[in-house]
């Protein structure tokens, strides 16, 4: 018999307990041995969990408890789940996360931790779908072209009903709080931090890059508006949270922003709270992840199919998949230096001369327009909506500022990549 303890549970830990209650036949046919849940920890004691395991506020109880073989963490944070996680690798605990804010951070020290005990985190990234198990062994002969990913749920939401419905982007956040997908402070989802930590943990596997979120460029949703929305949909765009690892000869760019996408790729096809990756690979081309990145069934089943991997193998393989460095002569690419399409948004007032000095700032930067739209937004202002040809990240932060401030624009401009 194995023996879990949960540390942290919620909604995802009690799922897995209720999950290794419930399917407890067909999990141990699988396992080739039983597993149960022993303990969990809360933060507070006295209010049911729904779970028939015994529960108590000190983590310690768990980590010390000599008859727990596997501990599942799902705490939520970074420093605190850390110290737990590194304790419970020390007393010879195998470890289950699903924190990947706490990989995001602390992969690469977790990895050579865990050494002499296996360490699995499915559910760290676009929840019940196994992109991390594809990624790290149904792909292993492959050299990673490029992950392209729908990692926030929320996000996609919100930009599914801006598109199908011309919701504005404040109406739709308040009913995507109000159904729960958006949190009180929805810093985290819409502003691309979570999607950044899920993006980490996934580059780490196909480049080996030890990257930190402050490394990466990482914008959200918070600028979009319906305006944008329409112009996409007017050139064949869908606009999405995306995720992006991009090999580019001995360098890799690591990105999260809204993105305008063709409508023709698979992954523009993914709408709602759904999660969706696509993954270009040297030899089998482009595969796609598709299924519910959130959700506490949903996370708990990816956990619990990493307790009953633990059960048949045992340490099995390095974490992140490799024990010498992989692809090492690779490194990350600059943001600046990133090359993309961009949309621009730039509200003016409308009088002669204005278009002629905006696009002789674009001439200045090196940067071609592709498209342009003008459309008023009242008797003496109107939007320029613009696309470029491929430009230098660097060139359109250098020329967005310019626009900035110029005495005619009345807001600060807004701008989309297209992928």
């Amino acid at each position: 018999m194995i023996k879990v303890g949960i540390i942290g549970v919620g909604t995802v830990g009690a799922s897995v307990a209720n999950i290794l209650k419930d399917n407890a036949d067909v999990i141990t046919a699988r396992a080739g041995v039983e597993i149960v849940a022993k303990s969990g920890v809360v933060k507070t004691l006295g209010r049911d969990r729904g779970v028939d395991i015994a529960l108590t506020d000190n983590p310690d109880d768990v980590l010390n408890d000599p008859e727990i073989d596997i501990v599942v963490e799902l705490m939520g944070g970074v420093e605190e789940p850390y110290a737990v996680v590194k304790k419970a690798l020390e007393n010879g605990k195998a470890v289950v996360t699903a924190n990947k804010a706490l990989l995001a951070y602390h992969r690469y020290e977790l990895q050579d931790l865990a050494k002499d005990q296996a360490f699995e985190y499915e559910a760290a990234v676009a929840g019940g779908i196994p992109i991390i198990n594809a990624l790290r062994d149904g792909l292993s002969a492959n050299h990673i072209e490029s992950i392209m990913g729908i990692l926030n749920g929320t996000c996609n939401y919100m930009m599914t009903k801006m598109a199908n419905e011309g919701v504005a982007y404040d109406a739709i956040l308040k009913e995507s709080q109000d159904l729960g997908y958006a949190e009180a402070d929805p810093t985290f989802d819409v502003g691309g931090y979570d999607a950044a930590h899920k993006l980490l943990i996934l580059a780490s596997i196909a480049y080996g890059i030890d990257a930190k979120p402050e490394d990466i460029l990482i914008e959200g949703i918070e600028n979009v508006s319906s305006e944008d929305v329409a112009f996409a949909k007017e050139f064949g765009y869908a606009i999405k949270l995306l995720g992006i690892a991009k090999k580019d000869g001995d360098e890799v760019e690591l990105r999260v922003h809204a993105s305008m996408i063709s409508k023709d790729e698979m992954i523009a096809k993914i709408d709602g709270v759904m999660n969706g990756v696509s993954v270009v690979g040297d030899k089998v081309g482009e595969t796609l992840y598709y299924g519910p990145g959130a959700g506490g069934d949903a996370t708990a089943s990816a956990v619990v199919a990493n307790i009953i991997d633990i059960a048949r193998r045992g340490k099995g393989a390095p974490m992140l998949g490799f024990d010498k460095p992989l692809e090492g002569k690779l490194t990350l690419k600059a943001p600046g230096d990133i090359e993309s399409k961009y949309y621009l948004r730039i509200n003016v007032n409308d009088k002669a001369g204005v278009l002629a000095k905006i696009t002789k700032i674009f001439e200045n930067n090196n940067i071609s327009v592709k498209t342009m739209i003008q459309k008023s937004t009242s008797e003496t202002a109107a939007n320029l909506l613009m696309s470029t040809h491929v430009a230098k990240e660097s060139d359109i932060q250098t020329m967005m500022a310019e626009i900035e401030a110029l005495d005619f624009v009345n807001s600060k401009p807004v701008m989309i990549r297209m992928v």
